[in-house]
């Protein structure tokens, strides 16, 4: 059974150059890293020693931030600009794996932590995959 967002992706009048499966895959992992990243920041909030996670929420916050515009861009398919798209994807990747690797630090000791890298590491590799779809 098709994905809300494959529906949407497949009910658009522009074509998505065949790449329909993709792009619904970035999309909704981009959506998951967002989700997960905010909660993940929420929980470091919640933890008795959240001094030492600042660097962990800022990063959490940041890569929910691009990872949502980078979502919103990619769901517009009319009149795409591919320089942006690669250029927003490409800046996912970075922040996606800079997330990763600071809550793979947290993460014997926080399971929201460990819950929230590997969302992000399946979002990396969502906007790579994406990123080579792009000629």
């Amino acid at each position: 059974m098709p994905t809300q967002t494959e529906e949407f992706l497949r009910t658009h009048p522009r074509d998505v150059q065949g790449e329909i499966d993709t792009l619904k895959t970035c999309v909704e992992r981009l959506a998951a890293c967002v989700q997960s990243c905010t909660a993940c920041a929420d929980a470091c909030l919640g933890e008795e020693n959240v001094a030492d996670l600042v660097r962990c929420i800022r990063l959490n916050l940041d890569c929910a931030d691009v990872c949502a515009a980078t979502e919103r861009i990619l769901s517009r398919r009319t009149e795409s600009n591919l320089n942006l798209q690669r250029s927003l994807l490409e800046t996912c990747v970075d922040y996606c794996a800079a997330c990763s690797r600071e809550c793979d630090r947290h993460a014997e000791a926080h399971e929201h932590c460990r819950l929230c890298a590997d969302t992000c590491r399946l979002c990396e590799d969502a906007c790579r995959q994406m990123l080579a779809r792009l000629v």
